[in-house]
């Protein structure tokens, strides 16, 4: 047979180049000197336009050239600092390469110096980025946002919102943050959208997501509740997937993050007050419209308040299989909340009955933990069998039992399924023909 290549034909083994990680300032040691000529280069170029005969490059070049006359800078340092300044132009500043890297899960501006990133759970410093100052953050807010038709300043100090991939943005400014301006944002896990993805990494087992699969399949209510950063969110559209394509979803939510892949899905988003404290449309509104919009399932990202009522209510109407998140951090808690949530709505409705309509509504309570090693866990599916004396009865189907810690400080455990008896939301699967978890429980 032909060889195909003549590195091939004289069996030279190709060498791989490794280009190692390198920080920003272990390219350009002196570390004040570049945020010197960085200030001076950023704040020219702001005070100055872009001259009719010049490439926005060769622009920004001109400056760098002027700016560094007298100072004896390495080739690799002159492009590394093209490179920020150019990030600042065409990029979000400093946050762009952290945006850019898909280890990073999460990124925390506290000030211009104190920049904090979430990697495989855990948080630490990043002394490699900085900003100028104060008004250098600002500006990197209203890039990342202006493209979503959003705003900040004093009139209007806090946004929540996301970006085009997906990701979480939070930000905060004077008056409302008395340290300076602050941003937080949950970056988007793109490879982290399956099901097979949370068993790899040992958040559940497969019968934990066989028994998930048939309950969504099978129409159960679902609440997914968890503390900050858990994974709610992730979770829901993981679920979300296995809804079968003809149903029509009706999504809701503050800023839209879940990701169907079904063709038939409306997504909602509430809209917040404009500069005349008019316009505000809340879950609540879009909860009480959705049920106008003839869905099957309806989901929403996160209850929060008086909305909770709502959503019970399309549960209990006809709106089977529908889902929501919670922030909570024990199914209990959950329950506990949920109740306060109702009471919000402003509705007279003894305890007693806003219990038996949580019972009525919700089949399953999904609670999934960040554990004290950063990674996530499902650690209770359980569901709703009926009250006791005022009381909600929850049963276990499969719970997470933490032993301890190993060596490593990561958490040591074990899975547990309850199948001495077949659990009450058995009935409501089987009744849709879904036998798929037949074998888990004993009759």
């Amino acid at each position: 047979m032909a060889k195909n290549s003549l590195l091939e034909a004289f069996n030279i083994e190709r060498e791989e180049t490794i280009t190692p990680s390198v920080n920003d300032y272990d390219i350009f040691p002196d570390k004040k000197l570049l945020d010197d000529l960085r200030t001076k280069i950023v704040e020219n170029l702001i005070d100055k336009e872009i001259p009719e005969n010049k490439l926005l490059n060769e622009f920004i070049n001109d400056e760098i050239d002027s700016t560094i006359e007298g100072y004896d800078l390495s080739n690799l340092e002159r492009a590394h600092l093209f490179n920020l300044i150019d990030n600042e132009i065409n990029g979000y500043g400093p946050l762009t390469e952290l945006l850019k890297d898909k280890n990073i899960t999460e990124i925390m501006v506290n000030s211009p110096k104190e920049i904090y990133i979430e990697i495989d759970g855990q948080i630490r410093k990043d002394e490699s980025v900085s900003f100028i100052n104060d008004e250098h953050i600002i500006r990197t807010i209203q890039r990342l946002i202006g493209p979503l038709g959003r705003t900040i300043d004093a009139s209007n100090p806090m946004i929540d919102s996301r970006l085009a991939d997906g990701s979480r943005i939070n930000a905060v400014i004077p008056p409302l943050s008395t340290k300076g301006p602050i941003i937080t944002i949950r970056k988007f896990k793109e490879e982290m959208t399956s099901i097979e993805d949370l068993i790899r990494i040992g958040s559940l087992t497969p019968y934990m997501a066989t028994f998930l699969d048939a309950a969504v399949r099978g129409k159960c209510n679902i609440i997914i509740c968890g503390g900050t950063g858990s994974g709610k969110t992730t979770l829901l559209n993981i679920l979300s997937g296995f809804i079968e394509g003809e149903e029509r979803i009706i999504t809701i939510e503050d800023a839209a993050e879940l990701r169907l892949r079904q063709n038939h899905v409306i997504s909602l988003e509430t809209r917040v007050i404009n500069y005349d404290n008019e316009g505000e449309i809340t879950i609540r509104d879009l909860v009480i419209n959705s049920l106008r919009m003839r869905p099957d399932r309806i989901i929403v990202g996160e209850v929060r308040g008086s909305e909770s009522f709502d959503m019970l209510q399309a549960m209990n109407t006809g709106h089977d299989g529908s889902m929501t998140t919670l922030h909570a951090n024990s199914p209990k808690d959950a329950l506990n909340r949920l109740e306060t949530m109702v009471l919000m709505s402003g509705l007279d409705i003894p305890i007693r009955a806003i219990r038996e309509y949580i019972v009525n509504a919700i089949d399953l309570i999904v609670n999934i933990d960040r554990t004290s090693d950063g990674r996530r866990k499902i650690t209770s599916i359980c569901e709703l069998t009926g009250m006791t004396e005022n009381e909600i009865n929850i049963s276990e189907i499969f719970a997470f039992h933490q032993k301890g810690l190993t060596e490593k400080k990561e958490v040591d455990g074990e899975y547990v399924l309850y199948n001495k008896k077949r659990p009450k939301v058995y009935n409501k699967i089987a009744a849709r023909g879904i036998n798929d978890i037949d074998y888990m429980f004993k009759k």
